[in-house]
């Protein structure tokens, strides 16, 4: 009888509650997901322009030239996870057509150099660091060989390029991403004709077809290029994304009437994206720890220091952007003192300053809780461990607000705010009060919240309560996380 009338009390909220949000616009996929949470790696150039002195090799380079010292795979990746960063994308052939893979599909890779007497697989040792050191990997395969013979031609995309593809995302997967650019033909070696060699960049390599292998062969990755099809590049190598950054982009040709490809697609559009993309194609932000994206002796003192790196981090990664930085190591196969140094204070410097959330244990309430249903899109959400869970409202309520009582006085100079974007990007703009002096104080707004955003504050704050207005939104709100934090000094 009891759990009879117990069930009496609980059929009206069975039958008046409110579903979960339904998704707005474009979603983003498994590996999108996935991509994300990871948020900053490491992009490792090392060939034959490291021996020659040069950003791009020309492809007439004797493999006999790369002979390292003393390569040490676990050494770079070490270097990265020490940063802070959770992955390398190993650059396995550059322009130059060196493979650092003893490929089938080419006489001008590693198994013709000394190293290792010929039995050399730098992209393996690769593979072997990141699997002891917990760390994720990428491979990145140049679609100009300034080496080939065959480049220019159908059957370079068919017999070279894309059997290289499939050699490494069979043998040395699992992969997180696979990253292609839009470098499209010039001049170089090709076999020894020394020319000049030009492609239709908006079809000549296949797209379509050759992401096509890393659907089938490397499923769970996603694919980076000016185009994406799942990450596009943000449209310069500084680091650096807009202010506003939506997750979602349509990429535009050049040329009126013709399709875009990787190096055939409006660059500046990807700084910004569109709120109205039709695809959920977030941004990459690349640039290099140095000058150049391959060692140079004379640029070892010119290496970002921890400072730049933050800027960098927080223009990238803390605009919803992913943080990929470009490593190179030197003639013995190691990264150098400085560049080491640099990213190991750079990551105590991240390691300490998101130790703590400082609105942990808050009592945050809500302006509006979805359907009054706090156990499912309450507040509480906002500072758990988990990503997906979130503080949602009502459908036809699309500003809000939360407020935060620490219970004492905090001191902070960055906020972090994160929207479930399983449900899309549903934010447009939000704000952030203090409570100082008896009344709201503004301190910060920001635009496309999105998977992730972080506010750095020019001055530190002191505030019991903090507020987040929500100010406008496509869609019902659906905000997963809120965090406070004190920037740590340099250690």
């Amino acid at each position: 009888m009891k759990s009879l009338f117990a069930l009496l009390l609980l059929l009206p909220s069975l039958i008046f509650a409110q579903p979960a949000p339904k998704p707005f616009g474009p979603l983003p996929s498994k590996g999108q997901l996935n991509w994300q949470e990871i948020g900053m790696y490491c992009i490792v150039h090392w060939s034959t322009a490291t021996y020659t002195d040069k950003e791009w090799g020309y492809g007439d380079e004797d493999p006999k030239i790369v002979n390292p010292s003393n390569f040490s795979a676990m050494q770079i990746v070490a270097a990265a996870k020490a940063g802070g960063f959770k992955g390398i994308i190993v650059v396995a052939k550059h322009h130059d057509g060196f493979c650092l893979w003893p490929t089938k599909t080419t006489d001008h890779n590693i198994s013709k150099s000394p190293y290792k007497n010929g039995k050399g697989d730098i992209v393996r040792e690769y593979r072997q660091a990141c699997d002891k050191l917990g760390m994720k990997m990428g491979v990145y395969c140049s679609p100009w060989d300034r080496n080939s013979a065959l480049y220019g031609k159908p059957e370079y995309v068919t017999e070279v390029y894309r059997k290289q593809l499939q050699e490494l995302y069979t043998n040395y997967g699992p992969l997180f991403i696979t990253w292609h650019d839009g470098a499209n033909g010039g001049d170089g070696y090709y076999g020894g004709a020394r020319e000049v060699r030009k492609i239709d960049r908006s079809n000549y390599y296949g797209w379509d077809t050759t992401w096509g292998i890393a659907r089938k062969l490397q499923p769970n990755a996603v694919i980076f290029g000016d185009v994406g099809p799942d990450v596009r590049w943000v449209g310069n190598e500084e680091g650096k994304a807009g202010e506003t950054c939506w997750a979602t982009y349509t990429p535009h040709a050049p040329e009126p009437g013709k399709k875009p490809g990787n190096g055939f697609v409006k660059d500046a559009e990807g700084t910004e994206g569109q709120r109205d993309g039709k695809y959920w194609m977030p941004a990459e932000c690349d640039v290099a720890l140095r000058p150049g994206w391959f060692y140079h002796k004379r640029q070892d003192d010119s290496v970002k220091t921890p400072e730049k790196l933050l800027d960098l981090f927080y223009s990238s990664y803390g605009r919803g952007a992913a943080f990929d930085l470009g490593l190179s190591p030197d003639k013995t196969g190691q990264l150098s003192a400085n560049d080491v140094a640099s990213l190991k204070t750079f990551g105590n410097i991240i390691k300490n300053t998101f130790a703590k959330n400082l609105a942990q244990g808050a009592t945050i309430t809500a302006s509006n809780v979805r359907g009054k249903n706090a156990a499912k899109y309450g507040s509480k959400n906002l500072t758990d461990a988990d990503r997906y869970t979130y503080w949602a409202t009502d459908d036809n309520v699309k500003t809000g607000n939360i407020v935060a009582d620490m219970h004492k006085p905090v001191t902070f100079d960055v906020i972090r705010l994160r929207e479930n974007i399983k449900l899309g990007q549903r934010i447009d703009a939000i704000a952030v009060d203090a409570w100082e002096d008896g009344k709201w104080k503004e301190i910060a707004t920001a635009t496309s919240i999105g998977g992730n955003r972080l506010i750095k504050l020019d001055n530190k704050v002191t505030a019991q309560k903090v507020r987040v207005r929500v100010t406008k939104a496509a869609a019902s709100i659906a905000l997963s996380d809120f965090g406070l934090y004190k920037e740590a000094s340099k250690i």
